[in-house]
């Protein structure tokens, strides 16, 4: 048995689909800061960027997925069902 066969009976997950729900997670992360900066009175005179981190990851993928892209140490649990990137990939990011 290869080693991304016996991950994915592991945990039951395929790699593809972790990757996938990580894809979609990141998307939605972006989008919603960007929605967040374009609301009225966000001028470069008003505060700027508000900095949103943290959003409810995306319902198409069980629960069991964001956890294995916690255990992972891809995301992070920031609580009340909101994940967030760990604070490295924040940086390699930027």
């Amino acid at each position: 048995m290869t080693e991304q066969n016996q991950e994915q009976s592991d945990n039951g997950l395929s790699p593809e689909t972790l990757k996938a729900a990580l894809k979609a997670f990141k998307k939605r992360l972006k989008l919603t800061a960007l929605d967040e900066d374009s609301h009225l009175g966000r001028g470069p005179f008003s505060g700027g960027r508000t900095g949103v981190y943290a959003v409810r990851p995306p319902d198409q993928f069980p629960r069991e997925v964001w956890d294995e892209l916690c255990r992972q140490g891809k995301l992070r649990n920031s609580g009340h069902g909101l994940y967030e990137l760990p604070k490295e990939t924040l940086s390699k990011n930027s």
